[in-house]
Formats: C-alpha cells, structure tokens, sequence
C-alpha cells in the first residue's frame, strides 16, 4: 500500500467505509506525524449539534493507526497489530474542521526494533490530540497498540 494521502482515503472507502461516509480524511502522512481530518457535519453531529464522540475516536485512531502501519511497511517484516485499550478526553464541543494529530513516529520505531530484536509482541501507547479552527484542544485519546512479529 502506498502511504500517500489519496491512496490511504481510497483505502477508506473500500474498508472503512463508516469512517469514509463520517468525513474522515488523511491530510497528511510523514515519517514522525500523521495528520486526520473530519469536517462537523450533518451526517456525523450528536443531538448536541457538536460532533459525534465515534467520529472523534474514529479519527484519533487511524492518526495512530495509520502511522503504525507506515512504519511497519517501511520495516520491511510482517507484523500483527491491534488496538487492546483506549482512554479519551473531551475539553471541547467538536464543531467546524478538527484535525486529529499523532506525531510520535520516533516512538513506534523503537517499538517495532524492540518486538523483532525480542521475537514477543510488544504494547505500547500513542496519543491522537484534536484541535479545531481556533486551535483549541477539543479532545486526546490514547490508545494501546499491541504488535507481534508474523512467522
């Protein structure tokens, strides 16, 4: 899979299509950060006329999930990885753009050396922080990834 932007909201449409129809979009992906966007809309709000919090956390999680899989990719092993915990905090309505941001790229680089150099799998947290058009904190999450060498 190529780790551009176009080709990862391809990616959601065919195998995420909840997070693709909620308007959750890759803006930009790197080496240390991974940049989500989703839009307050009709089809994502909460009767609160704020953001749905599912959206939130659909969004904070591809910003570290995506990232895991770039890295992963560029390893060059094969690697199982799945979400085992996630904890959130909301500060803020979710109104207007919100972008979703994980820049700890360094982090999962020492994970993934750490679970080939071990042959265990190994856990680690991510932290996805969401701002909106003002730059306020509208929400982090943190999530536990655990990822384990394929045979």
């Amino acid at each position: 899979m190529k780790f551009t932007p176009s080709h990862i909201n391809r990616f959601l449409l065919f195998k995420l299509p909840s997070a693709w129809i909620s308007g959750i979009r890759v803006k930009n992906i790197s080496d240390k950060q991974a940049t989500i966007t989703a839009k307050h809309r009709w089809i994502n709000q909460n009767p609160f006329n704020s953001m749905y919090f599912a959206v939130l956390a659909m969004g904070a999680e591809l910003s570290t999930g995506i990232l895991v899989m770039k890295k992963i990719q560029d390893s060059g092993y094969k690697f199982s990885m799945l979400v085992t915990g996630t904890h959130g905090e909301f500060t803020k309505k979710a109104k207007g753009h919100i972008r979703f941001i994980c820049d700890e790229g360094d982090k999962i680089d020492t994970q993934i050396q750490q679970a080939v150099h071990s042959g265990e799998g190994v856990q680690f947290e991510l932290t996805s922080r969401a701002y909106d058009d003002a730059d306020d904190l509208v929400c982090t999450f943190v999530f536990q990834w655990s990822i384990k060498l394929k045979p």
